[in-house]
């Protein structure tokens, strides 16, 4: 999301997601949603159980936009009420989620994690974006994450991050978050990432140019207390672009260039040799002379 009013909400192109173990181990790689659904029964939208000689057509619980909208899974649900700004309080209510034991596969993956990657577009203003639980929706222009399906009042947002780039690699590039590491020791809380990019053209000695970008970044923690969720917890990226470009030019020396140089070190070394030269020959002149007087006394 940005300050154009541009969002995105629940991105699943060009990202992938995978659960991970305790361990880091994959467990499975999926675009979207929580197994698959087994439908035993399930009520139709009028009120009666599906028959063997119906079209299944599950209700969405008033979030539907015409009449002849189907949810036929616990996600469809869910789905319906984020795009309608509702909060699903108790899954147990809805037939599907029920069916397909939703709280239960929530609280059979507690002490998972999950790796994320793949690339966002964004643009070229002032934004965000973040990783957090629940679905999140837009209610009175405010942005919300529905937590109350997770039905807990803490949650371990620890990351690593692998790799974080604004545009494309080019030779020298440093990004100051490849690596990081972070473990939660709070119940609760949002991380803040809040990120300065940088425009930058880097053109090699064979005229090839590359826009990429570079960026700095200052980090914060705003906790929470237990059962008392003040902030949405979640690790944000808050970025700004600078007005400044950068540009790096590779380039070969020339000949004449080159010769000057070989010239100016010569140089440098014969009038250093000079100056060492007649150090050593004054001050072995001046060392016979006294010699010498030494003598005659």
């Amino acid at each position: 999301m940005d300050i154009s009013g541009e969002q995105h909400l629940d991105v699943k192109h060009d990202i992938i997601k995978k659960r991970l173990d305790a361990h880091g181990n994959v467990i499975e790689a999926r675009s979207d949603g929580i197994g698959a659904p087994k439908i035993e029964k399930p009520l139709q939208r009028h009120g009666g159980r599906l028959e063997h000689n119906e079209t299944y057509c599950g209700s969405c619980y008033g979030a539907e936009v015409a009449d002849d909208d189907c949810c036929n899974s616990c996600e469809d649900v869910r789905e319906a009420y984020r795009k309608k700004g509702w909060a699903l309080s108790n899954p147990d209510l809805i037939d599907q989620c029920k069916r397909e034991g939703f709280l239960q596969k929530i609280k059979d993956e507690e002490g998972e994690g999950c790796n994320i990657y793949g690339f966002l577009e964004v643009n070229k203003v002032a934004g965000n974006f973040h990783f957090a639980p629940g679905k999140s929706f837009q209610q009175s222009n405010v942005h919300v994450h529905d937590l109350l399906a997770f039905q807990k009042d803490s949650f371990n947002i620890s990351h690593k991050i692998n790799r974080l780039a604004f545009g494309d690699y080019f030779p020298g590039v440093v990004n100051p978050l490849d690596g990081v590491q972070w473990t939660q020791e709070q119940p609760s809380g949002m991380y803040q990432y809040f990120i300065k990019v940088v425009p930058t053209m880097y053109t090699d000695v064979s005229g090839h140019t590359i826009q990429s970008n570079q960026f700095s970044v200052t980090e914060h923690f705003k906790g929470a207390e237990i059962g008392r969720l003040q902030s949405l917890p979640g690790v944000f990226f808050f970025y700004d672009l600078s007005p400044i470009k950068v540009t790096f030019t590779q380039q070969h020396v020339s000949f004449l260039h080159f010769l000057t140089n070989v010239c100016a070190i010569v140089g440098g070394v014969f009038t250093v040799s000079g100056i060492l030269d007649s150090f050593i020959y004054h001050g072995q002149k001046a060392i016979k002379k006294k010699i010498e007087l030494g003598k005659f006394s």
